[in-house]
């Protein structure tokens, strides 16, 4: 197995074609933190398109920047901390999860329930925070992993809620695949939910992403009506429903609406 030489050379500068270099050492970047376990440099050759010098020079400029950290006992690779560092920063300033720390805080505490709180990345939704109770089972959702916006509640409170191009385009940027027998396999189908979505203010859940969970979920919205993110609460069809959940609704407008006005002060002002 081919180890990265680490030691300096005097090409180590020169110009691959400016941006274009950039977005090839992303592309390396993006492979090793997608990765499921560390890689080696024989499976990165095996992944990237490029020749076995340039993903030295890539690697080796990743290492030296402090974006990707070399394990010489493994031979492997992992995100280097100061990558991590950067990340961290920028997770808190560019998502409302700071923005909605003290509102999903009492919110979790008055209801006793599951809370999401998500963005639209890409057209699918993006967690960035979450509360559980006592008594939370398993799901798919977790803080920073992606998930598909047309069968979660959240999703579609979200989707509800962009302009008609805005929605349009992300429409067509979603799988419909059937996760469940619920789950909206159709574009038309989901564009007739998301009008009743609109209508009464607050999207359902019911088990279209994974059985026996369902939610209401609610847009977080600037004061202009611009889409900044969505917020839910979740339960079970063993110990909840979606009558009993939907009994929160008021009180998880008014937290959309609070988050909204710290993100104002925080992130956005001035939207």
């Amino acid at each position: 197995m081919a180890e990265l030489d680490l030691q300096p050379r005097r090409d180590d500068n020169r110009s691959e074609g400016g941006s274009g270099t950039v977005a090839k050492a992303l592309g390396v970047l993006e492979a090793i933190a997608e990765a499921p376990v560390p890689l080696r440099f024989g499976d990165l050759l095996k992944s990237q398109p490029y020749p076995k010098a340039t993903l030295h020079r890539l690697i080796k400029t990743l290492i030296q920047n402090g974006m990707v950290a070399y394990d010489a006992r493994r031979q492997t690779y992992h995100l280097g901390l100061r990558l991590i560092r950067l990340a961290s920063g920028a997770w808190t300033r560019s998502t409302l999860a700071e923005a909605a720390r003290a509102t999903l805080d009492g919110l979790s505490s008055e209801i006793g329930e599951t809370l999401h709180l998500a963005m639209l990345d890409s057209a699918q939704v993006l967690y960035v925070d979450k509360r559980t109770t006592d008594r939370s089972v398993a799901m798919f959702s977790s803080t920073g992993k992606v998930g598909p916006a047309y069968c979660t509640g959240v999703g579609k409170a979200m989707l509800a809620y962009l302009s008609p191009e805005q929605m349009e385009r992300a429409i067509d940027r979603q799988s419909f695949h059937a996760f469940t027998d619920s789950t909206y396999t159709t574009p038309a189908a989901l564009k007739a939910e998301l009008q009743q979505i609109r209508s009464r203010g607050f999207a359902y859940d019911r088990e279209e992403h994974e059985p026996n969970i369902i939610c209401i979920a609610v847009p977080v919205l600037s004061e202009r009506d611009g889409l900044l993110g969505g917020l839910s609460v979740t339960g079970t069809t063993f110990s909840s429903s979606l009558a009993k959940l939907e009994t929160y609704a008021p009180r998880l407008k008014e937290a959309a609406r609070q988050i909204a006005a710290e993100a104002a002060v925080r992130m956005m002002p001035g939207t």
